[in-house]
Order: C-alpha cells, then structure tokens, then sequence
C-alpha cells in the first residue's frame, strides 16, 4: 500500500496538471473569408441588338380594277418592271360585249341627232315664210337638243365601256421590284383584290420589330449602322425616320424603320440585317454574376459594413448580361460588395477579407 507521502504527491500532481489545462487558450473562432469589390458607379448605355430586313421605302398593292377571269400572267417574285409593263391580263369577253353594245347606241344616237337636226332646219326656213306655227318650231328644237343629249349620254357610255375594257390589263404604276405573287392563271378575282407587291425604286430601309419596353429610353443620336447579318463586313450607316405609334396585336412589337444613306454591293431588297443601338446612359453598377443572391424573393447582395459583419442588401438589377448583372438602384458607391464566398453567410456574421482580387480567384489563385 502506498504511504501518506504518495497520496499528498499524486494528488498535487493531480492539481498541477489541471492548472496547466486551464491555462490553454481556447481555440479561435473561424471567420469565412470572403471577396469583395468596392461599389464604383459609372454610365452605362445599355445596348439593344436588332434584326430586321432591308424593304423599300414605298411598296405598292397592285390589283385589277374590275373582276374577272386571269388568261395571263407575265410576270413572278423578283422580276424587275418598268413603268407601264402589262403585269397581267384578264379575260376581256364581257367588257368587250359592253363596248360593242354602247358602240352601236352612239351610231343609232348619231342617226337620230342627223334626223332631228334636218327636221329642225326645215322648220327654221318655213317660220319666216309662214308656212309653219311657232309651236311646231319649238317641239323640232327640242327634239334636235334631246337628241344630242342622248348621244352625249351613250358616248360617256361607250368611253366608261372603253375604260373597264383598258383595266382588263394589270399595268405596273412605277419601275420596280415584284416582291410578292397573290394569284395565278385561271383564277376568278375580284376588283381591287392584290395580285402583285410593288418595291418601287428609289429608298430602301431596314425594317424592325422591336418590343416596346426597349424603346423606353430612346438612343440620344439616331444615327445606327447596319450590317449584313451573314457578312458583317458589309455595313451602312441609317436614320430612324419612323416609329409606329402603336403596338401590332399579333406579335406585341412596334416597328422601326431605319432609312439607309447608301445600299453597299451585296446588301438589296430582302437582304437580312442587324444593327446595334445604345440607349442613353445613366448611372449603374457593373457587378459579376457571382455578387447576386436573393432576399426572399428579390434580388440582394451581401455588403461588408464598418464592424467587418455580412448584411444583406436589396438591390434593383437592371439588365443581366453575359458574366454579369448591371445594378441600376440600391447602390451609392463605397459599399463593399462580397462577390465571392457568401454562399453560406447570414446577416450580423463577421466575415474575413481575403487579400486576393477576385480576378486572381478566377485565374487559380487560392484563398
């Protein structure tokens, strides 16, 4: 058995090594470190790329004036026409009977107008010798004038008959571009019904179809490049001179058109374009990607206040672009913003800031 001695030992042992325990220190707490970007505002146009097509200025329905039966069709997409080519024909059957029928009325009109007017001669060398009254006079003078009436009648009659004859051709009104076929040899139209469009010569646009929340801010300078959508070498420079005031109810877009100053070789009528406008600038805030998180249900980022400790922040993005997103409120500038490592922070959590850029972060470098 041990003696007293042992046990007074063991037991100041005992103390001493719980004394040496107290003292270690306990051990640090972790800090996330984090990434941050300091908020520097700046102008930012935000900019809008189009594609559109290349039409012309004026572009023309043609259709007969009278309906019928086409026999004849001279023309198809693409031609080219001069002013006053034969496009198409119809058949002239009918309107030629009418011809022929207000024809033989002027000549049996001109007979009664030749009668009349003999009848009427006659009484007027027989009133001053007496041998005829006063009132016959009068019924053959108003016999000659009725005649001639009429045969003023039936020759309107037989030029009206000419006229609907003459639209049996479909005649273009102006040198162009046939750019779109309605009908076909054989078919019954009605007047007025489009059988051709007309690309006049002359100014050609580039036509787009723009959804109306893009043209909120409208760019400060309306002059736009233009380029071939397929070779964006070939380029021109345009004016937009028109905004329709109101929104198509098919696809919800308004449409601008762009007048272009000069057609290139390699850019005509149909050719598909693009063009890239900026808007005006205003001032906003270029984040990366990797800055965004979300507060409930709206867009928020994670702020470094003065005490080093993460807060939550509401913010309004303004556009969202490839690799980052543009903050147009919620951001004065001088904020530190944690663009990388927030993944799992909480709003009062003290955070570390690491020293690395974030740039070094994307090229490998470790925390």
């Amino acid at each position: 058995m041990a003696g007293p001695g042992i046990k007074v030992v063991m037991a100041l042992s005992a103390i001493a090594l719980l004394t040496a325990c107290g003292e270690k220190k306990a051990p640090q707490e972790y800090l996330p470190r984090v990434f941050i970007q300091e908020v520097k505002p700046a102008d930012y146009a935000a900019s809008v790329t189009l594609t559109g097509d290349v039409q012309a200025r004026v572009q023309t329905e043609l259709s007969f004036r009278v309906g019928g039966k086409i026999i004849q069709r001279s023309v198809d997409v693409g031609d080219r026409v001069t002013a006053k080519q034969v496009l198409a024909k119809l058949d002239p059957k009918d309107l030629q009977t009418n011809v022929d029928s207000a024809q033989a009325q002027v000549v049996a009109e001109q007979a009664r107008v030749k009668q009349s007017a003999a009848a009427f001669v006659r009484q007027q060398k027989l009133l001053p010798k007496g041998y005829t009254s006063q009132s016959e006079f009068d019924t053959a003078q108003a016999a000659l004038r009725s005649s001639q009436s009429a045969l003023s009648a039936a020759q309107a009659q037989l030029a009206n008959a000419k006229d609907q004859l003459s639209y049996t051709s479909l005649i273009a009104d102006a040198p162009g571009v046939i750019t779109e076929r309605q009908a076909e040899v054989g078919q019954v139209v009605q007047a007025t019904a489009p059988i051709f469009s007309l690309a006049r010569d002359g100014d050609r646009d580039a036509v787009f179809n723009v959804y109306e929340s893009l043209l909120a801010e409208r760019p400060t300078d309306n002059k736009i490049t233009v380029s071939l959508l397929d070779n964006p070498e070939i380029k021109t420079t345009g004016t937009v001179r028109e905004i329709t005031p109101s929104v198509s109810a098919q696809s919800g877009t308004v449409q601008v058109k762009v007048t272009l100053d000069k057609l290139p070789p390699g850019m005509q009528l149909g050719s598909v374009v693009s063009a890239t406008a900026k808007g005006t600038g205003k001032s906003a805030v270029a984040l990366p990607w990797s800055a965004l998180t979300k507060n409930v249900s709206d867009p928020a980022v994670w702020l470094v206040d003065d005490k080093g400790e993460a807060q939550l922040h509401t913010v309004t993005v303004g556009r969202y672009l490839t690799g980052k997103v543009i903050i147009s409120e919620g951001l004065n500038g001088g904020e530190k913003v944690i663009i990388a490592g927030g993944q799992l922070l909480h709003p009062g959590m003290k955070v570390e800031i690491a020293e690395n850029t974030y740039k070094d972060l994307e090229m490998g470098a470790q925390p």
